[in-house]
């Protein structure tokens, strides 16, 4: 879209409330976001986090890179151009959901500090939670489960984040999770606890 094309544009705000989905649900839409080195584990640490939700009767939904990259985003490549304006779509996604009243969580590289702030940004009045995955690249060349580290090393990948393209780590994150030393339902139940101290597992005014 051309800058400036959605100047004769209006937003339509809703007749319903986010205080009232809240009270249907019984909790506060919100984002938590995952972000980290390619391999440090936020797509299983997000499944594991909406799987805990969706036990304990909450709406919830994630919302992964490689998924989106076959839909919405199929048309990006990798440059930082690119990387941009793919976690500027998923941001504003994220915003749409937890508007809506679900616990929407994030699982992306989104290696650049200035596309994680427009995302929080984007959010809005809804919590937002960085969730910084603090494994060391050394870890994550390790567990490389799908070689994307050695094929970059060989040559094979180009602007892959820990290796040839660069990773800004988060200044100040909502959560720190060391997935290096912790099992993934350690890592949930941090992720878990943040959202319960916040308010975001029970309705306003209980």
């Amino acid at each position: 879209m051309a800058e400036g094309s959605s100047r004769n544009l209006t937003w339509h705000g809703g007749l319903v409330r986010a205080a009232d989905r809240a009270a249907l649900l019984g909790q506060r839409g919100c984002v938590v976001w995952l972000t980290g080195l390619p391999a440090s584990g936020k797509s299983t640490l997000a499944g594991a986090l909406e799987g805990r939700l969706i036990s304990e009767g909450r709406a919830a939904y994630v919302l992964d890179g490689d998924n989106l990259r076959h839909g919405l985003n199929r048309d990006l490549g990798f440059s930082p151009e690119d990387r941009d304006e793919n976690i500027r779509r998923v941001g504003e996604v994220a915003a749409l959901m937890a508007d809506a009243g679900l616990i929407t969580i994030t699982a992306f590289i989104s290696p650049y500090r200035a596309a994680r702030l427009r995302a929080r940004q984007a959010a809005g009045a809804a919590p937002f939670f960085e969730v910084f995955l603090d494994v060391p690249v050394e870890v994550c060349r390790r567990r490389d489960p799908k070689g994307l580290y050695a094929k970059a090393q060989a040559g094979q990948l180009r602007q892959f984040t820990g290796v040839d393209a660069p990773y800004e780590r988060p200044e100040s994150p909502e959560i720190v999770v060391d997935a290096a030393a912790k099992g993934v339902e350690e890592c949930v139940e941090t992720v878990h606890a943040h959202l319960r101290r916040n308010g975001v597992l029970r309705p306003p005014g209980s």
